[in-house]
């Protein structure tokens, strides 16, 4: 199996499985915690790349303020937001065809035609996330709330791809934790939010910083760059499927079988979009561009 897919696939598990943790902060001021999380990220990275971290260029600027402010940041806030007038099912429902999004968008971008096996691959996946969080209600501004949740998430892969491609996964994830790092710090100043973790909420950040946001970042940007961002994409509907294993493995959700056929659905979805394979002419213009700088292998990465 691709290393760079089982990475992707790594990160999204990551992700997914992070719920339990993030549920830990709960009360804690949230942009404060996004700005701790994101540096102990940052220092993470900095202690992997061991002084070999390359500088983004002015053309990388565009794309990490959009990883940075509506990939991240505003990704995080606009959850938060988006459930005071939508149920999490419907937020999740809606976050569930950034698959389809990205299967679109992505191609779009680059002047080709979406690839077939893709797009039906990821109709597969939001079907299946829609069957597994049951599809939920929202009042207000709760639909155009969870589609700008939508946008941040789909810009935070859409965003990165130049960057990713010029200085390498490792250092553009770096570069974005260092970013919303200092971002978080500095709304957090002026609105005087800062406030002493209790143990167990160090412990959730520490682990969402190291595991979620450095580990994951650069697994899924790897399967970005090597993948293509339509076809990782599908991969996404491994967030739901990883979530629902740990709540039922504590005991908070019961195992339907609603959530067994959306399960199977998101996983059929997968595998079809995974077949699609990338277009040579992509292929020949990515290695047109400067090469990225060599990163050093985590210990144990795939």
């Amino acid at each position: 199996m691709n290393k760079a897919m089982v990475a992707a696939g790594v990160a999204c598990v990551l992700v997914g499985a992070s719920v339990p943790i993030t549920g830990m902060l709960d009360g804690y001021p949230i942009l404060a915690g996004q700005a701790i999380r994101y540096a102990v990220g940052a220092l993470a990275l900095l202690l992997w790349l061991r002084g070999r971290l390359k500088p983004p260029s002015w053309r990388d600027a565009p794309g990490l303020i959009g990883m940075v402010g509506a990939g991240m940041l505003g990704f995080n806030a606009g959850i938060l937001v988006a459930q005071r007038y939508a149920t999490p099912g419907f937020v999740a429902a809606v976050l569930g065809a950034s698959p389809l999004v990205l299967a679109v968008v992505a191609p779009a971008l680059a002047g080709k035609v979406p690839n077939v096996r893709v797009v039906a691959g990821a109709l597969l996946v939001v079907t299946g996330v829609v069957v597994l969080t049951g599809g939920g209600s929202w009042h207000g501004p709760g639909l155009v709330l969870s589609l700008l949740v939508l946008a941040g998430e789909t810009s935070f892969t859409l965003a990165g791809v130049g960057v990713v491609r010029r200085i390498g996964p490792a250092a553009a994830s770096t570069w974005a934790c260092i970013g919303a790092a200092v971002g978080g710090s500095v709304v957090t100043t002026w609105q005087g939010e800062w406030a002493l973790p209790t143990w167990q909420q160090a412990g959730a950040l520490v682990l969402l910083g190291v595991l979620v946001t450095a580990v994951g970042f650069v697994f899924w940007y790897r399967g970005v760059s090597a993948l293509g961002a339509d076809r990782v994409g599908v991969l996404i509907g491994l967030m739901p499927l990883s979530g629902l294993g740990v709540a039922v493995i504590v005991g908070a959700q019961t195992l339907t079988i609603t959530a067994l056929v959306g399960a199977l659905v998101v996983a059929l979805g997968c595998a079809a979009g995974l077949s699609g394979t990338r277009d040579r002419s992509r292929t020949c213009r990515r290695r047109r561009d400067p090469a990225p700088t060599p990163e050093p292998a985590p210990t144990g990465s795939p």
